[in-house]
């Protein structure tokens, strides 16, 4: 282990997790800071009492990052909680695109517009209300979305990943957030809930798919969860249809 001096010495698990806090600030400060659009959509999440679960700041610039790199006009998000990494998705598109927000819960989703329009980017967003596999459906029609980013509850991600796969095109990119789990959705021997099951199923699937280039990415949480990004790179087919007893 390389400690902050750059010098190879044994060091504790304490003194690691250390270290790895010191690295993740040190980029989100270089990298990833917050303006106020940003920081106001964490506040929403403290006072409206609502889970702080919301992406790291280093991954809402990956997320932009990833946006800009395939030109992003419209993107599809599933689970938006209060906007956060909506409007890291927001930021990355031109004056007329579009991002698309699904998020079942209708008080949220009004906390949402709000952040949205507080960050400047009420323009160029939509939310949406409802069970997302309900709702995706209704959005074969304005395909294709260059970017998906999948962020609600985890059982449903392998079909999420189904309808991701209808409603993109070669070259377009899927992240899935929360795809490590501590290594419960990575390890085949690893004791999983359904939540991890989910999860787990969902990087089997990135995986081996053919019609995807993935790579799951620790980057959250001390490197022990992140996304599994995917690279659309051969035309879906209309086989993968999400299972209804989800929808």
């Amino acid at each position: 282990m390389i400690n902050k001096y750059g010098d190879k010495d044994k060091v504790t698990y304490e003194q690691q997790a250390k270290i790895q806090q010191e690295i993740e600030a040190a980029i989100a400060y270089l990298f990833a800071s917050e303006d106020e659009g940003l920081q106001q959509a964490l506040a929403l999440v403290r006072d409206e009492g609502l889970p702080q679960i919301q992406i790291s700041s280093i991954q809402g610039k990956l997320l932009q990052l990833l946006a800009t790199a395939c030109h992003a006009r419209k993107i599809l998000e599933i689970g938006a909680l209060a906007g956060y990494s909506g409007i890291w998705l927001a930021r990355a598109l031109p004056a007329d695109g579009r991002l698309i927000s699904l998020e079942i819960n209708a008080k949220n989703a009004e906390l949402i517009r709000r952040t949205f329009m507080h960050a400047g980017v009420a323009d160029r967003t939509e939310v949406r209300v409802g069970n997302a596999l309900a709702l995706l459906p209704h959005l074969l029609d304005e395909a294709p979305f260059d970017l998906v980013f999948i962020d609600a509850d985890k059982q449903p991600y392998p079909h999420y990943l189904d309808w991701a796969l209808r409603l993109t095109q070669p070259g377009s990119i899927i992240v899935a957030d929360n795809t490590i789990a501590g290594g419960a959705a990575l390890c085949a021997k690893a004791e999983r809930n359904e939540r991890q099951q989910g999860l787990f199923e969902y990087n089997k699937r990135a995986s081996s798919d053919p019609r995807l280039l993935s790579l799951a990415l620790a980057i959250d949480n001390n490197f022990t969860d992140g996304f599994t990004i995917s690279v659309v790179r051969e035309a879906p087919s209309q086989t993968g249809v999400a299972n209804a007893d989800y929808a």
